[in-house]
């Protein structure tokens, strides 16, 4: 089992910069797939960015050039760097884990979840 939690959510004004952590349990998830989704209110759970095993990665059109998705297996953690925040980012932030595989963006193809963090970017 794999236990996630995640930590570095608040409230940024726009233009402002937060990090993201997901620190793993259970198990090492060097060899895992580790998402960030995210949730807005009265919006359906989406991608954000992706890092597989290989340190290759994925982004959401919208978040390219701001955020940047980044692994540290020797502490179990992956990272999420988000700058130039928007608004429209404000949601709960989740990370999730799964066996390598594609899809990568599908969130049914994750088996472990955070609890989430709140981001609100808002003047």
């Amino acid at each position: 089992q794999v236990q996630l939690a995640e930590s570095g959510g608040g409230l940024v004004q726009p233009g402002g910069s937060l990090r993201l952590s997901c620190a793993a349990s259970g198990r090492t998830i060097s060899s895992y797939k580790v998402g960030w989704f995210r949730q807005a209110p009265g919006k359906e759970r989406e991608y954000v960015a992706v890092v597989r095993w290989s340190a290759s990665t994925y982004y959401r059109d919208s978040v390219k050039g701001r955020f940047t998705i980044f692994r540290d297996n020797d502490k179990n953690t992956v990272y999420l760097q988000m700058n130039n925040l928007k608004p429209e980012d404000t949601a709960v932030y989740y990370c999730a884990a799964g066996p390598p595989g594609v899809p990568v963006t599908m969130a049914s193809t994750y088996n472990y979840w955070g609890q989430g963090t709140q981001v609100t970017v808002s003047s």
